[in-house]
């Protein structure tokens, strides 16, 4: 688009809150942003002032733009960053968090409640702890929950119908009061949960007091195993007491942002406090983006938060529109957040032991995020380059099949957004009309299913691509070219990469093309296709060890045909099985200490 026309363009925009977006070549998303007034912030990208290198790239990219209008500036932010997470344009800084952390939970909807771990938090009615970042372990805290309360861990449903139903065995270790054998009155587990949510939430002078005195009870017995495991639990308590911020009320839940940038790359530091207890910290390195310094934390706040949940209180020191962040905050989760910049104080302490860790993480993290830009951006521009690649490969599809013998055929597809693993849009392929050992015509068949949603109603769910890539050779590229043909597929390049030789086979050559094995180009291709691989022997695994589940169990000695049902009712997989631990196995009806040594021992020797 000439000058002319964005400058006619620039003329139109109105004076309302909303999203604009650059288009670079070929109508590539490369920047989203929101406005209060959009005419007033579109307009100063091309006034011809000096501006900051990333901003002056930015704008010599853009070939032509288009705006959203909405209600509200908050509607603005809420869009902002669902655009982000679509395009993941190029100029904007992206928060690539696809780590989870772990919360606990204690399912209140429930008569009588359960105590679990989980990655997600759902407006449930359920109380959630968390979320933990290292140092004390979740499964620990789950189990003086256990050992001191006896609140069940199991997820069975509780109601007349299992007023029959025998314990099971943590009744007999004293590990749960069995509600599912209606052992315990509602009135009886209700306080029990209420003294489990005191001690998840920081008052735990009662469960050391109860686990001192179990500990010296069975030393006393002289059963010192278990005497040990009560050790270890007080210990575990004792590091939690080490954490607790002592100047700061109990009561108060608070995230620590602190932010420290070079100009060309950033660090984003975060610590987590929890009912006055540190629950951990980490850092995240970035990309600087094109917006100033107060929109791109915004950015990293709202992008971080759309999947975590907002605190009562933030403490940071950046300046970014207050308000219209403390809204966005309160239409998400319905509760006020307070924003604070201390100048003194505990949380004053806070954020300089957050600027410290983010400013140390950025000058040792420097040339690691270089070499990162290597192996991913700049690998898929190499790309590009050496293949004659339509477009630049910034989202990159690999497919792969795992079968053994024909029988339970799967696929997988993985994508890499430049350059880096997009796990959240991994998909699996059960293999449906192909009979026997035939990878061209599941290849075929997986294929044709996910390019027949390009232009769909589901094309959202499974953006175009601008490369896809086959694990294979010469004959996989044909057999998906006869796919590109029938359903008329084009802006898309398709490659195939042979193992052997790690030649890369393209629609444009007979010949397969030669990258260096030094090159981060065809470093990037090997990394897709052994994910790739990886991905679809896991869920290959998955299947065929669910329908041999039970004539494996079969060859272990002391589990019949009652515990082989249980073990298959509480895992479901072999896999999962041979992860468990003795006391995961111990939780199975009719599973003893001996018995779970016993599977262990079969498993080790497969």
């Amino acid at each position: 688009m000439s000058e002319n026309v964005i400058r006619e363009k620039l003329k139109l925009l109105p004076d309302s809150p909303g999203v604009y977006i650059m288009l670079g070549e070929g109508g590539t998303v490369i920047y989203v942003g929101k406005a209060r007034v959009l005419k007033n912030r579109v307009r100063q990208y091309f006034h011809s002032t000096e501006k900051p290198y990333k901003v002056q790239a930015m704008v010599e990219a853009i070939r032509d733009f288009s705006y959203i209008v909405t209600p509200t500036e908050v509607d603005a932010l809420a869009l902002e960053n669902t655009l982000i997470k679509k395009h993941k344009p190029k100029y904007n800084i992206l928060l690539k968090d696809d780590k989870t952390y772990p919360y606990i939970k204690v399912h209140m909807a429930e008569d009588y409640p359960h105590i679990s771990i989980t990655r997600r938090v759902r407006k449930d009615g359920s109380k959630y702890f968390g979320p933990f970042m290292g140092g004390v372990s979740c499964k620990d805290i789950v189990e003086v929950a256990v050992m001191v309360y006896n609140i069940r861990t199991c997820s069975d449903s509780i109601g007349e119908h299992s007023k029959d139903k025998k314990p099971c065995l943590d009744h007999h270790l004293g590990r749960c009061l069995a509600p599912c054998a209606h052992a315990v009155t509602k009135e009886e587990y209700a306080k029990l949960v209420k003294k489990t949510l005191a001690f998840l939430g920081g008052d735990d002078e009662e469960a050391r007091h109860i686990l001192e005195e179990k500990m010296k009870s069975l030393a006393e017995a002289e059963q010192f195993e278990l005497a040990l495991n009560y050790r270890d639990k007080i210990r575990m308590l004792s590091l939690l007491a080490g954490r607790r911020i002592t100047s700061m009320p109990k009561e108060v839940d608070a995230d620590i942002w602190a932010y420290a940038s070079n100009g060309l790359y950033a660090v984003v530091s975060l610590l987590v406090t929890r009912h006055g207890v540190m629950n951990g910290s980490v850092c995240f390195t970035l990309d600087e983006g094109a917006g100033d310094r107060g929109e791109s934390f915004t950015s990293v706040l709202t992008q971080y938060y759309a999947s975590h949940p907002i605190p009562h209180e933030l403490v940071l020191e950046e300046p970014f529109d207050d308000d219209i962040f403390a809204a966005y905050c309160y239409r998400k989760e319905a509760h006020k957040v307070e924003i604070t910049r201390p100048k003194y104080g505990v949380r004053r302490d806070l954020l300089d032991m957050g600027t410290r860790n983010a400013t140390e993480y950025l000058e040792k993290a420097v040339s690691a995020i270089a070499h990162k830009g290597e192996m991913t951006v700049r690998a898929c521009e190499r790309l590009q380059t050496l293949l004659a690649l339509e477009a630049y490969p910034k989202r990159m599809e690999c497919y792969d099949i795992s079968n053994i013998s024909g029988v339970d055929q799967v696929g997988s597809m993985v994508v890499f957004t430049d350059g880096e693993a997009d796990k959240y849009q991994y998909r699996r392929f059960r293999i449906k009309t192909v009979e026997g050992a035939n990878d061209f015509a599941a290849m075929q068949e997986m294929l044709e299913r996910r390019l027949s949603k390009l232009g769909s109603d589901e094309e959202d769910r499974f953006p175009k691509p601008q490369l896809i890539v086959l694990d294979g050779g010469r004959g996989q590229l044909s057999a998906v070219k006869e796919i590109f043909d029938r359903l008329g597929i084009e802006g898309i390049d398709l490659i195939a990469l042979a193992k052997q030789e790690e030649e890369v086979y393209t629609l444009r050559s007979e010949e397969p093309v030669r990258i260096s094995r030094r090159d981060y180009a065809l470093k990037l291709l090997q990394r897709i296709r052994d994910e790739a691989h990886r991905f679809a022997v896991h869920y290959f695994r998955n299947i065929h060890s669910k329908r041999n589940l039970a004539s494996i169990l079969e060859e272990i000695e002391g589990v019949g045909a009652k515990r082989r049902a249980a073990l298959m009712e509480k895992f479901g997989t072999i896999d999962k099985i041979m992860r468990a631990d003795d006391e995961e196995l111990m939780q199975v009806p009719g599973i003893s200490k001996k018995l779970a040594g016993t599977i262990r021992d079969f498993f080790d020797r497969l």
